[in-house]
């Protein structure tokens, strides 16, 4: 048998052989610990802190709101602008801590796109029953943000999300620019990212009855509030949320 006459092995052996040249040049390492092996060694994956749903608000996912949320009550929401919560219910898998905000950096920062498939298998653990038949949308980084890092980190962790799930993926949402968040406050954000996302059905598709949107880390809920209020003004009729990590406001 001549290599010549199977390019399909040719071209499995080249990859197998740049990957391992790479991975001898530039090992893997733990996002958080920095330990040479895995994207997320075994002791770090085991300690990261998970929101307890049976402590979460039932409606924004605050990690400690089950009884009195301080995150979603009314005079937050009057203090924010909302008159009420933008979503029928959403849910953080992680709390941000430091472990969580560095898996999020080096993910989108430092361009580890393997880390997608962990964040997206431990996401789909919090994936409610209800949501099942809702289509799964995510929101595109902005165009500056993706010529920067030389993807759109938002859509690898969506279509890894629904590889993990089995949802449908589909590309409602555009983002055609907005301000940098982190210049704002609570309310600041909120009110920067107003008409900020489109709803536009890929192929002129009909809108879906339901939707979960999916973001990597929830700080003030801002941009998953404009594009629930998009989806609600396109005739969605019910959004939920999902992000990978959840800030805690105080």
């Amino acid at each position: 048998m001549h290599l010549t006459s199977h390019p399909n092995l040719i071209k499995r052996s080249a990859t197998f052989a740049k990957e391992v040249l790479l991975e001898t040049l530039w090992p893997t390492r733990c996002a958080i610990c920095d330990a040479p092996g895995e994207v997320i060694c075994a002791g770090c994956m085991s300690a990261l802190r998970y929101v307890d749903a049976n402590r979460a608000c039932p409606t924004c996912g605050a990690p400690y709101g089950q009884h009195q949320c301080t995150e979603c009550n009314k005079t937050m929401l009057d203090a924010t602008g909302l008159g009420r919560f933008p979503l029928d219910r959403m849910a953080s898998a992680l709390l941000a801590d430091d472990a969580a905000v560095s898996v999020v950096r080096i993910f989108k920062d430092q361009g580890e796109r393997r880390l997608a498939l962990e964040m997206a298998r431990i996401m789909s653990r919090f994936i409610s029953p209800e949501w099942k038949h809702a289509q799964l949308a995510f929101i595109p980084a902005t165009a500056k943000a993706k010529r920067r890092r030389g993807f759109d980190h938002a859509e690898l962790l969506a279509t890894e999300l629904a590889n993990a799930s089995g949802m449908q993926l589909s590309c409602l949402l555009g983002r055609p620019s907005s301000s940098d968040q982190r210049a704002f406050d609570r309310r600041g954000r909120i009110r920067n990212m107003e008409g900020c996302i489109q709803v536009a059905p890929a192929n002129g598709a009909s809108m879906p009855d339901e939707v979960l949107v999916i973001d990597d880390v929830c700080t003030t809920g801002a941009t998953l509030y404009a594009a629930a209020g998009a989806l609600r003004q396109a005739g969605v009729r019910k959004v939920y949320g999902l992000t990978f990590a959840k800030v805690i406001a105080t």
